[in-house]
């Protein structure tokens, strides 16, 4: 009769234990975004621009303060806007780091989204801009990025200012200005702006 011991206490053990309720937890793949999607934005470009492999003119500031014009006829997109995912605020980490304040402005009738970082939040990017304008009867619809990513610790300090334009949901044109600052080297200045010539 000792194993009809053990068999009640499994059958207690059991019982007490109970069918277990069903949590339903929120699929992240079905999360809305905290913050304006960058990532979709962008994924959506360069698929486009992979695709119609637009001709594109870069005008590049050198360290010696002369600018180089070239014209490029393939390029490799997801490469070329890599900077921009940089941009990208909506990670878990950073849910609650940024404040957004909504603005109208004269030229953007849909308004310009603000997203910046709260004082003592540490996170790369310390500002993004999204301006959206309607079209009208003389303009096209229009999407506007920017943003200021930073890196600053005892040795480096990076500072990238992005601009991007996308006009009737087609890249425009996007630049990159920069500055690079390494403990016992000199400041290295860039610049490059890069128009979607078609």
């Amino acid at each position: 009769m000792p194993n009809r011991g053990w068999a009640m206490a499994a059958l207690l053990l059991l019982a007490a234990c109970g069918p277990e309720e069903a949590t339903v937890r929120p699929n992240p793949a079905n999360r809305k975004p905290d913050y304006f999607d960058v990532k979709v934005l962008l994924d959506g470009q360069v698929a486009r621009l992979n695709q119609q492999q637009p001709v594109v003119e870069k005008r590049v500031q050198l360290r010696n303060g002369n600018t180089e014009t070239t014209r490029v006829t393939k390029t490799d997109w997801s490469k070329e806007l890599q900077v921009f995912y940089q941009a990208d605020i909506n990670k878990p980490a950073l849910r609650g780091a940024y404040s957004k304040s909504v603005s109208a402005s004269y030229n953007t009738p849909d308004g310009v989204s603000t997203y910046k970082l709260k004082p003592s939040t540490e996170a790369p990017v310390a500002l993004l801009v999204i301006g959206n304008a309607a079209a009208t009867a003389t303009a096209s619809p229009t999407q506007e990025l920017a943003a200021v990513i930073r890196q600053d610790n005892p040795l480096f300090y990076s500072q990238k200012r992005l601009r991007l334009s996308i006009i009737n949901d087609q890249l425009a044109e996007y630049s990159v200005q920069g500055v690079q600052k390494l403990v016992l080297f000199d400041t290295v200045r860039y610049s490059v702006r890069v128009k979607v010539v078609r």
